[in-house]
């Protein structure tokens, strides 16, 4: 399968060396160049669409990886009615929606983080990202506690760019029927 990821390799090389704030500004115009770009469109996505007919979850359909573990981006696709539960992770983010859309709910915690597994949440925001929508950043940890949905009627599917981690976990998880939080393990 042809990519047209491949000329980009040097750039995403730039933003992952960049700080978190300054890499999520540089993300966003990299994912809405990527989104309008027709050969990657015809290439990676319209045959995603077809294959996701029937589709019970969201899945990473794709995924291309710097060698280092500087950066890494995901093609996600989201059959209606499906979507994350509210996590974190462990770099900075952005994503654009490439076909579809997509309904992203942003939290900020509303205790002091002291406590391990203990997280009170508030919703602070929520967002529909369609192609012309440009692309949602997030910093790690704290800074981008969301969850990313697809409840239209039709298959969504959209592009991820992460950062390095910043630590062993691949984020975290949270529950705020029960006020808790847990680290995700990369695997």
């Amino acid at each position: 399968m042809k990519t047209t990821l491949a000329p980009n390799t040097n750039e995403l090389r730039k933003i992952s060396e960049l700080s978190a704030e300054g890499a999520v500004w540089q993300a966003a115009p990299f994912l809405a160049r990527l989104v309008e770009d027709a050969a990657f469109v015809e290439d990676e996505i319209l045959p995603l669409l077809e294959e996701a007919q029937g589709a019970k979850n969201w899945y990473v359909a794709r995924r291309y990886g710097g060698e280092d573990g500087a950066h890494s981006l995901q093609v996600c696709v989201w059959p209606p009615g499906t979507g994350t539960e509210i996590h974190d992770h462990a770099s900075w983010g952005a994503f654009a929606c490439v076909a579809g859309w997509v309904l992203e709910e942003r939290y900020e915690r509303l205790d002091d983080g002291s406590r391990p597994d203990h997280a009170r949440l508030r919703r602070a925001w929520q967002l529909e990202w369609s192609p012309e929508h440009g692309a949602s950043t997030l910093l790690p940890g704290d800074g981008g506690i969301h969850r990313v949905a697809n409840r239209g009627d039709a298959v969504a599917v959209s592009v991820h760019l992460y950062g390095p981690k910043t630590g062993g976990v691949d984020g975290r998880d949270y529950d705020p029927s029960r006020d808790h939080v847990c680290d995700r393990l990369e695997g």
